[in-house]
């Protein structure tokens, strides 16, 4: 993950790591941290659940460095309209613009961020809930 974060300008990787700390800081026990291509990722791990839809790790977070801004993806919020909601409250009362896609939120600073909200989402999502959301999605 250094090697990665080193690549970025200082002032990116600065951002970076303020929001990976929080990610870092609220993240449910058993996801774990790889790089996955251009991202940092935060992932159910293959031996916890190896039936993903691509033989790929669920991701649960996600963070990159995009040419002009900066993304956190959230998935849970994607598969969950109350955490979406909570998202969308939580930046409208911290006063912050929250430009997000179904599960991306771009952002140049971390002070673009609701961290406190980011924090909650993040937290709120136990592994095994998760794995669970996911094997009924599939069931459809």
């Amino acid at each position: 993950m250094a090697a990665w974060l080193a690549k970025l300008p200082a002032a990116r990787r600065r951002e970076m790591e303020a929001v990976r700390a929080l990610v870092r800081r609220e993240l449910p026990t058993g996801y774990e941290e790889a790089l996955s291509g251009k991202c940092l990722v935060w992932q159910v791990p293959l031996a916890r659940y190896p039936d993903t839809y691509n033989g790929h790790p669920l991701w649960y977070a996600a963070l990159a460095a995009q040419k002009n801004y900066l993304t956190l993806h959230l998935m849970s919020a994607y598969g969950d309209a109350r955490l979406a909601r909570r998202l969308r409250d939580g930046f409208k009362a911290a006063g912050k613009k929250l430009d997000m896609g179904k599960a991306c939120i771009r952002f140049q600073e971390a002070d673009d961020l609701a961290l406190d909200v980011i924090g909650e989402v993040v937290a709120s999502t136990p592994m095994d809930r998760y794995i669970a959301r996911a094997k009924a999605v599939r069931r459809k």
